[in-house]
């Protein structure tokens, strides 16, 4: 009876309620990249040591320190972090690659909010090519559509996931660059890996985009898993002076 009635109160002290009290807390939302059921995409990069940099064999490392820690008796955690302004998922600015603009303040701050959200269109572009001006026709994609985001071979071959940085990418070629700027209304141009110029024409792309601080370029998206279509893109950089680019969080909501 003794026993029996050890049992119970053993019992009563291991309740569901004590029990959940007991245990960690659950990260339940750790590596999530769809929410509102089924309606919003996170389409951010996670920022982690393994990332590729800009040509760099060891990826990222180690990039945020525990200044204070519970553990070592502060009363709270806080940490500090550093990074390139070009790290994962990230905007550029046009002082990216105009000096004279980075000298006249066209930093991250600088910016237009009303281009990095809003209506659109996500592409698949052909698997066999870099994107150049008769690739740009054959998406057809239609006046008035101002934000693209291409996806490209790059997403299939799971670049951003690997940790040594790889210069066979696919972005735009020169001539790619000039049709956009020449042929359509986009302002917000999208893509799926540390640039948004190829490799071996690295930079004549950037410059064609960015004379006229009307485009602004998104870099590095994580475009995996998603329908092509028409949807909102919501894009943020860090606000920054100085800064002529910034890692930021981008989401599309369909």
């Amino acid at each position: 009876m003794r026993a029996l009635q050890l049992l119970l109160l053993l019992g009563m002290l291991l309740s569901p309620v004590t029990l959940s009290l007991a245990r960690k807390p659950r990260r339940e939302n750790r590596d999530r990249e769809v929410y509102g059921n089924g309606k919003i995409f996170d389409i951010t990069h996670e920022i982690n040591p393994n990332m590729p940099t800009w040509e760099s064999k060891d990826g990222l490392g180690q990039f945020i320190w525990l200044v204070d820690s519970m553990k070592n008796g502060s009363k709270l955690n806080s940490s500090q972090f550093k990074l390139s302004t070009h790290t994962g998922t990230h905007i550029d600015a046009p002082g990216h690659f105009y000096e004279e603009y980075y000298e006249a303040g066209y930093n991250v701050n600088s910016l237009d909010l009303d281009v990095l959200n809003g209506p659109a269109l996500l592409v698949d572009v052909p698997r066999d090519s870099n994107i150049t001006a008769e690739v740009m026709k054959s998406l057809n994609i239609s006046r008035g559509v101002r934000r693209v985001l291409f996806r490209t071979l790059n997403t299939d071959r799971k670049l951003m996931f690997k940790k040594e940085f790889d210069s066979s990418y696919v972005a735009f070629m020169e001539d790619g660059a000039k049709w956009l700027v020449e042929n359509t209304d986009i302002k917000l141009v999208g893509v799926d890996y540390l640039s948004s110029a190829a490799y071996v024409n690295l930079i004549s792309p950037h410059l064609i985009f960015l004379k006229k601080r009307k485009i602004i370029l998104v870099e590095g998206l994580k475009l995996d898993n998603i329908i092509p279509g028409h949807y909102n893109v919501h894009c943020l950089p860090l606000r920054m002076i100085g800064a002529d680019g910034s890692p930021a969080r981008c989401i599309l909501v369909k």
